[in-house]
């Protein structure tokens, strides 16, 4: 059985208890699916301790965005957590972590600009805030952080080194349903027929991917997919090309570069975003 503790002192506490150990952590917000599980399966044989936090973090979320309704399912999360073998369960309440009078933001100022933050202008800087508390709390050696959220696995990379933290990444591989669709608490908004469509998403990634390997400018093959999409009835935020980890601007492929091809589109009121990271 995980330990199960909501607050700060109870999880220092536990955490004096660990000298000498290798602590690892899994930073979510819940509603867990199985790409949580292989989150929990890859940094399991690496660490002697595995932290699960359980916390809905208000602070990455925009005025009029999902967090009154973003999926809450603490009995079953812990089932799953403690199936993988995670031994300690991190679930604080709002006020445990924001507290009253709390007024302390941390911001990645490169990263976390283009792409999702353009359209979610709050969001990382509520991740970096959060994540580093967790970090500072939970003071672990290694955490897994999964690829689907490239740009935050970017952000928080930069966050890490440009302050010299002790913590390392482990990164995983997006989990995808069988067919293709990239698995996401927010899948559990989308209607019986936007489930049917919604792996589009991830054929339009390798539709544009395949184009521009074979000789397609970056430019057109991005807007064909883009077009391809709303098409189809999405509504597409963005279809980009960066360089990796820098997440700069690409408009032309360069032989032994690394790049994430990215997009984000509305299904209805579900957002879904989803990339391919590749070596040209």
């Amino acid at each position: 059985m995980a330990e199960v503790f909501a607050t700060v002192k109870d999880l220092k506490a536990w955490r004096r208890k660990q000298d000498g150990l290798r602590v690892g952590i899994v930073p979510t917000m819940g509603a867990l699916h199985a790409g949580h599980g292989t989150l929990i399966e890859a940094i399991r044989p690496k660490v002697d301790r595995v932290v699960m936090t359980l916390f809905v973090n208000p602070k990455q979320f925009g005025p009029s965005e999902d967090f009154d309704r973003y999926p809450r399912a603490f009995e079953s999360d812990v089932k799953l957590a403690e199936s993988k073998g995670v031994d300690t369960i991190f679930a604080p309440s709002l006020e445990e972590i924001y507290p009253e009078g709390f007024s302390t933001r941390v911001e990645e100022q490169d990263r976390s600009k283009p792409l999702c933050g353009i359209f979610r202008p709050v969001f990382f800087g509520g991740i970096t805030t959060v994540v580093l508390k967790l970090f500072h709390l939970v003071e672990p050696h290694l955490a897994a952080f999964g690829k689907k959220d490239a740009q935050q696995y970017y952000v928080i990379q930069k966050m890490i080194e440009d302050l010299h933290m002790s913590v390392e990444l482990l990164p995983v591989e997006t989990v995808r349903e069988a067919d293709g669709l990239a698995m996401s608490s927010r899948n559990a908004y989308l209607s019986a027929e936007e489930r049917e469509r919604a792996p589009r998403v991830y054929r339009e990634l390798n539709h544009a991917l395949d184009r521009m390997r074979a000789g397609m400018g970056v430019e057109r093959a991005l807007s064909e997919a883009k077009m391809e999409l709303d098409r189809h009835g999405f509504k597409t935020q963005y279809f980009d090309l960066r360089t990796v980890p820098d997440l700069s601007e690409a408009r032309s492929l360069e032989h032994s570069r690394h790049y994430l091809l990215a997009v984000a589109a509305y299904l209805g009121a579900t957002r879904l975003i989803d990339n391919l990271e590749f070596e040209f």
